[in-house]
């Protein structure tokens, strides 16, 4: 039984006549298969259809020469010149299996295709993961710098607290040092004598008591206040101090004292009156004292 060429096959599967011509050149005349692959994998390309410029004398179509004809490989060979025509029946049978071989490649691209897919998404699955991970240790860095931040703070704040409480004993080191002794070992305030007292067989005269401590509260401008004990014979130095170191403000922000002021009677205490011990200001066992809102100049 004759058999189609291979254009005829490609044309009678429905092929354009054009697009199997260039199929066959560009695969060589390798016969239908490489022809079905090309078309198959080329089907969606912009250029698919546009004519091939093919070198003279290897034209498709085109007359074979004398020394063409005489060539055991020229292209009357490949044409199936000399062979008789198909029947119609012989002509179905090669176009049915020309389309089971169509339908062949196209299962076989088909699969080609869902396992380029597969991979496809297997890769940007991965990639996602790796993604994620990326995230998860960039946030893991994060809050371990947090973490470490806050843990500075703390240790800074601590530092601070120290230098405080190091600048409070300082300052009463070298008040001790001023006066030449501990605030402790000031000398009494001078006691007033007491008025005579109108005798009376059954009265004694009453006894005053002695305050160890002060209990001192201070009003400060916005309102809030401090409240905080004191030795009776330590000085009013002692209350302003603790007050600059808690009066909400920073700390080494270059204030001027504040201004210490009672309540009644509204006395202002000066600079001198720094020195002098609680007792001997009349504050103990305890009194109320007010912040200034401005230091006089």
């Amino acid at each position: 039984m004759a058999e189609l060429t291979a254009l005829e096959s490609l044309i009678e599967m429905g092929f354009p006549r054009g697009r199997a011509e260039k199929a066959l050149a560009l695969t060589g005349n390798q016969g239908i298969e490489a022809a079905m692959d090309w078309l198959m994998e080329h089907e969606d390309d912009p250029d698919v259809d546009e004519p091939l410029a093919t070198p003279l004398g290897h034209v498709l179509g085109r007359e074979p020469t004398p020394s063409e004809q005489s060539s055991p490989e020229g292209p009357g060979s490949a044409a199936g010149e000399g062979k008789p025509p198909l029947s119609e029946e012989e002509r179905q049978e090669q176009t049915k299996r020309m389309l089971e071989l169509l339908a062949q490649k196209q299962r076989e691209r088909e699969e080609r295709e869902e396992r380029e897919a597969l991979e496809r998404e297997r890769q940007r699955r991965r990639q996602g993961q790796e993604l994620s991970a990326a995230r998860q240790r960039l946030q893991e860095d994060e809050m371990r710098r947090a973490a470490e931040e806050r843990r500075r703070e703390k240790a800074e704040e601590l530092a601070a607290r120290q230098r405080v409480r190091e600048k409070i004993e300082r300052d009463k080191a070298e008040r001790a040092k001023k006066y030449g002794g501990s605030v402790g070992s000031q000398p009494p305030p001078p006691t007033t004598e007491p008025g005579p007292v109108p005798a009376s067989p059954s009265q004694e005269p009453p006894t005053k008591r002695e305050y160890d401590q002060c209990r001192i509260q201070v009003r400060l401008p916005d309102g809030t206040s401090l409240t905080q004990t004191f030795r009776a014979r330590e000085q009013l130095a002692a209350v302003r101090l603790y007050v600059e170191l808690h009066r909400g403000e920073e700390l080494g922000g270059g204030q001027d004292p504040v201004q210490l002021l009672s309540g009644f009677p509204r006395r202002a205490f000066s600079e001198a009156d720094m020195e002098r011990p609680l007792q001997e200001l009349g504050l103990v066992p305890s009194a109320v004292l007010i912040v200034a809102k401005k230091c006089p100049s």
